[in-house]
Order: C-alpha cells, then structure tokens, then sequence
C-alpha cells in the first residue's frame, strides 16, 4: 500500500474487443456443475448492462473541464464499460436460453437505476465510484485465485477474467472524475459523500444480489434454508469471496484512499500473459 497515491502516470486504459460464447453449447450449471456459483455469477451479470451504463453517464455528466489525460481515460472506460455490457448481454441471453425466469432480478435493477437517477449527479457519480470499488476488488480476487472460476467452461471463464483485467485497468477512473468534480468541496464534506454512499450501496448491493442468487438457486430446486446455508458458505468459506474482499473494502473509508493506493498491475499484467482472451485490440482487429 502506498499513502496517497494516484492513477499511475504510464497506465493506459485499452479497450479489448472480445466476444465469448457465440455458437457454442454450454451447460446450464456452467461453473463446474455448482448451482451456487453459477447462480450468483448470473444474477451478478444481470445487472451489467443497464448498469454500466448508468455508471458511463454518471462519470460524462462531470468529463467538462478535465485534463487531457482523464479525458483520454473517461473515453477508454467508456469504451470497455460498452463492451462489457454487450458481452453480458449475450451471457444473460445464455441465461434465459437454460430456461431461468430474470425478470424479478431485471427488475430489482430497474428500481435501483430510478431511485439512483433521482438522486442528485453528484451522488449518482459517488454511487458509481462506490461500484467501480467493488468490481474492482471483485475482479482482483477473480483473477488472484484461480478456486473462484475452478471448474468453469473455457469461454465462460475466459469472459469474466476479460472483464476483470479491465476493471483493475479502469478503477481509478469514476474516482479521479469524482475528485475533479468535488474538487472545491473541503476533504471532509467530499469523505462524507464518498463514506455514506458506500455504506448505503453496501447494504443494497448485497441485499440484492443474495436475493438474485436465491432465486436463480431456487429454480434449480435448491430452496429454504438449505439454499442460504449453502450461499453463506459460498461467499463467506469456500471460495470465500466476500470475506477475502472486507479488507479492500473497509480500505475505502480511510483518509487519502485512492484505488490505486494498491498498484495490482501485476494482475493485468498476469491476466494478459496466461489468458488467451486477453488480446490486445490490434490482435484482435487482425484475427
């Protein structure tokens, strides 16, 4: 960890044009027969399209007047923060094709987005930072240890290691925006934003995403309190998600916190070296 740090000065954000899974059978339970992982990671991926295109619009409504090079990596975020949400569309229709109903998850996601949009910008923006905190720290642990996609099909696993490279890449993105946008706020009124829009988005990100995760269990036939038994484990033991995750989490309300106060570049780079997916766009342009 270093104190006050900043987005690396020689990072540069590259949007990868990937696409998994086209044409190809895979099983419904897709992560090595498991229906708890696989449901979570499918209600986790619900909300990706219509999400990160809330996150897109809360970070451009404060673009105006910002350096050349935040501006050059607003652009790139925007970029991957599309594809993203075209790859998770295709996945999500994987989903319906196995025969899961996604309507109530659809709408869960459709609720938050309205209250969220009748917030003021500037908290939709610390709402989006919030967000960006955890997929960022979610995707470090994706590609950090191999337990949580062991057993996945190959293009399945491949996308969600995709997807995770370029979050690290991009996760100083929403706050730096952020810090611009507050940057006539004294440190305390800009903690109090950051700080309580977190602890809101924690109580809700979670909330719902076990209540997607249940449901999508549920219509494997793993219901009652068996199937919160067998979630809590999941996320808590083995693999233990959400508990590796806490202290990266709790690191957020500390003073001078940055994203990049934990320089995990090597998980790009090791993300790029053993993926295959992990092409850089002038590969991919040319295959």
């Amino acid at each position: 960890m270093v104190a006050n740090a900043k987005t690396p000065a020689d990072l540069t954000i590259n949007p990868r044009d990937r696409r998994f899974g086209r044409g190809q059978v895979q099983d419904r339970l897709w992560l090595g027969g498991d229906p708890v992982g696989t449901a979570f990671y499918n209600a986790l991926s619900v909300t990706f399209p219509k999400g990160e295109a809330f996150f897109i619009e809360s970070v451009k409504a404060f673009r105006a007047g910002v350096d050349d090079k935040l501006a050059r990596e607003i652009k790139a975020f925007t970029i991957q923060e599309v594809v993203h949400s075209r790859e998770h569309v295709a996945f999500n229709k994987r989903v319906l094709d196995h025969g899961y109903d996604i309507t109530r998850l659809e709408a869960r996601v459709d609720q938050v987005l309205e209250i969220a949009r009748a917030r003021p910008a500037i908290v939709q923006l610390a709402a989006t930072m919030a967000l960006e905190h955890y997929t960022a720290i979610l995707a470090a642990e994706l590609i950090r240890n191999s337990r949580h996609l062991e057993g996945a099909d190959a293009e399945n696993r491949e996308l969600w290691r995709w997807h995770a490279l370029e979050e690290i890449e991009h996760k100083g993105v929403a706050y730096d925006t952020f810090l611009h946008a507050t940057r006539d706020m004294s440190r305390w009124r800009r903690w109090k934003i950051k700080a309580l829009t977190m602890l809101l988005i924690s109580g809700t990100f979670w909330a719902h995403r076990i209540e997607g995760t249940l449901d999508l269990m549920a219509q494997d036939g793993v219901t009652g309190w068996r199937a919160k038994a067998r979630l809590a484990r999941y996320l808590l033991v083995s693999p233990g998600i959400v508990r590796r995750m806490i202290p990266a989490w709790l690191s957020y309300f500390l003073p001078g916190f940055h994203p990049w106060n934990h320089d995990d570049r090597n998980l790009i780079q090791l993300a790029e070296s053993e993926y295959s997916a992990a092409l850089m766009p002038s590969v991919v342009a040319a295959a």
